[in-house]
């Protein structure tokens, strides 16, 4: 993996340490051992290949609150429900792709750098009508997004700690952006953002809205499950940005001081390609349920998918 041996931990920064202490159960003395234990757990189970690198078994052990039985849970899922999303996860996930890193010299996907002792949530900004839908799917942008979103959990203390937030930028925004969403795919993904990411998301902000949109967006968010939809806002102010992250952390086309957008996605691509060999590792990574030995541990009832990772249609008032 980027910048680490398989088997070293990185430490985090004192601010995030009292966090992950006081917020996540962590005791520092103990999580080499609580590791090596979800290790030796994946290592006896015949219909999980997964990957089983200490920085990745730690974020999962954060994201389930140091509950060994959750994070078991979590990474079952983790790799079950990208099964059950083959638009997304298939053999473009790589970080050669032509139209990976076209996706990425667009812009659509912004990660924004925090100083180094903020111990907020990771910030990502998406620039949703930054595309053109005739050129590419929604499942693709989502692909992007699912690759920063695995290495945000393998990298970005602030996100394994803190959780993250998702901007959602809708300036240029048209008809044919919101036609072309895919919303069961949205519903998917939602779902597999929250049930099986060791990262908790803290907050979607829909800013610059079209005033045109606003009651579109309302019945959109129908589609998300029910606590997804407690941490969504919606403002058509330009300013709603900085409520959320401060004006210095922002690249200068959103009136802060962090550099450009360019600066920003040639730090992004360079980022993805020092993680080459952990995407194709993840094209063999998976569950293959007919090995599987004991009844699947996630509780059916809590989830929007089968035990098998088929999708339940969620029902849309």
């Amino acid at each position: 993996m980027s910048g680490s041996s398989a088997n070293s931990i990185r430490p985090l920064p004192p601010g995030l340490q009292k966090v992950a202490i006081e917020e996540l159960n962590e005791v520092p003395s103990r999580v080499e051992s609580d590791i090596a234990a979800l290790k030796e757990w994946l290592q006896k189970q015949p219909h999980l290949c997964a990957c089983l690198e200490d920085q990745f078994l730690l974020s999962f052990l954060r994201g389930a609150k140091f509950s060994l039985e959750k994070a078991k849970q979590k990474i079952d899922r983790f790799y079950s429900l990208q099964g059950a999303i083959p638009e997304v996860f298939n053999d473009q996930r790589l970080v050669d792709n032509a139209q990976v890193l076209e996706i990425i010299r667009l812009g659509v996907i912004l990660r924004i750098p925090l100083e180094g002792e903020d111990t907020g949530p990771a910030v990502t900004i998406i620039r949703a009508g930054s595309y053109d839908t005739n050129k590419f799917k929604f499942q693709d942008i989502i692909r992007v997004g699912s690759m920063f979103g695995e290495i945000m959990m393998l990298e970005d203390d602030n996100a394994c700690v803190s959780g993250y937030l998702e901007i959602l930028d809708m300036s240029g925004v048209t008809g044919a952006n919101l036609f072309a969403l895919q919303p069961q795919l949205l519903s998917k993904f939602s779902a597999y953002a929250d049930e099986a990411m060791p990262t908790r998301q803290k907050g979607i902000h829909f800013i610059n809205v079209p005033k045109a949109f606003e009651t579109g967006f309302k019945s959109l968010l129908g589609w998300f499950p029910a606590k997804i939809k407690e941490r969504v806002s919606v403002s058509s102010d330009p300013d709603a940005i900085f409520q959320r992250v401060p004006k210095h952390n922002l690249p200068v086309e959103y009136g802060g001081s962090k550099g450009t957008m360019k600066d920003i996605t040639t730090q992004m691509e360079a980022k993805l390609s020092s993680y080459r060999s952990y995407f194709e590792d993840c094209q063999h990574f998976g569950t293959n349920d007919k090995l599987r030995e004991e009844a699947a541990v996630a509780n059916p009832e809590e989830s929007h998918f089968g035990l098998d990772g088929s999708f339940r249609q969620l029902v849309i008032d």
